[in-house]
């Protein structure tokens, strides 16, 4: 069972207390509730306390984690569209669970069900708290790029969405970085001038043609992908 706080369906009690939809506030509402549960004897639920605005749900989560020990279910409501939404819901979820508050989360996009589920994924990877499937290093705009890294960069992270196994992936678009962020990475690319090197677990394998670069990489790693599962398999 979950105990739902949402900044915009406090009490009137509680409204009239604190004039508006505070942290404080949604705090006071969570404690009464848990507190009649607690009165008949049922400890079996979570708690959430969500609010549109990242400052009032942070610093709702925060105090009532000095005051309670149930589990937490964090989320950011209503965080509007696809970009402003997984950036607002990142920046929140993110710092509490950096602070190791949180048990499960829900990402609140005006969006497709199956984005939100890919963006709370996408979080927990970032933070380290998840590590199934790949995750790419890219760089971003830069006058040294010589192949079109945006290109092969959306197209990988198309084609391996389906990959389980956790691995780092350095798309590089230059021999600056490149090679650094490659050898790096379990498996990387750093391209020049049509095309690039191709590293694995540090070592360089030879060199692909940016033609050749998204069917190489996504053979490779399926290859992977499939030795990790026969692995698992054995008995």
């Amino acid at each position: 069972m979950r105990i739902g706080v949402n900044a915009g369906s406090l009490s009137e009690k509680i409204l009239n207390k604190y004039k508006e939809p505070c942290s404080d506030a949604m705090v006071e509402s969570a404690l009464e509730n848990i507190q009649l549960l607690e009165e008949n004897n049922f400890n079996n639920f979570k708690i959430s306390v969500k609010a549109s605005n990242i400052h009032t749900t942070v610093k709702a989560y925060k105090k009532l984690s000095e005051k309670c020990d149930y589990p937490f279910h964090l989320g950011l409501t209503e965080a509007g569209t696809y970009l402003s939404g997984t950036i607002k819901s990142a920046i929140s979820l993110g710092q509490l669970l950096m602070d190791g508050i949180g048990d499960t989360i829900r990402i609140s996009l005006t969006d497709n069900p199956v984005e939100e589920v890919k963006v709370g994924f996408e979080i927990l990877k970032s933070l380290g708290l998840s590590s199934r499937g790949v995750t790419i290093i890219a760089c971003p705009t830069c006058g040294r790029l010589e192949v079109d890294l945006f290109k092969i960069a959306g197209d990988m992270e198309k084609k391996l969405a389906h990959i389980k196994k956790p691995m780092s992936l350095a798309l590089m678009g230059c021999a600056v970085n490149g090679p650094g962020e490659a050898t790096h990475a379990d498996m990387g690319v750093a391209f020049g001038k049509d095309g690039g090197t191709l590293y694995k677990d540090g070592k360089k394998l030879g060199r692909l043609k940016e033609n050749e670069t998204i069917e190489k990489l996504v053979e490779i790693i399926e290859q992977e992908e499939k030795e990790k599962i026969e692995k698992e398999l054995l008995p």
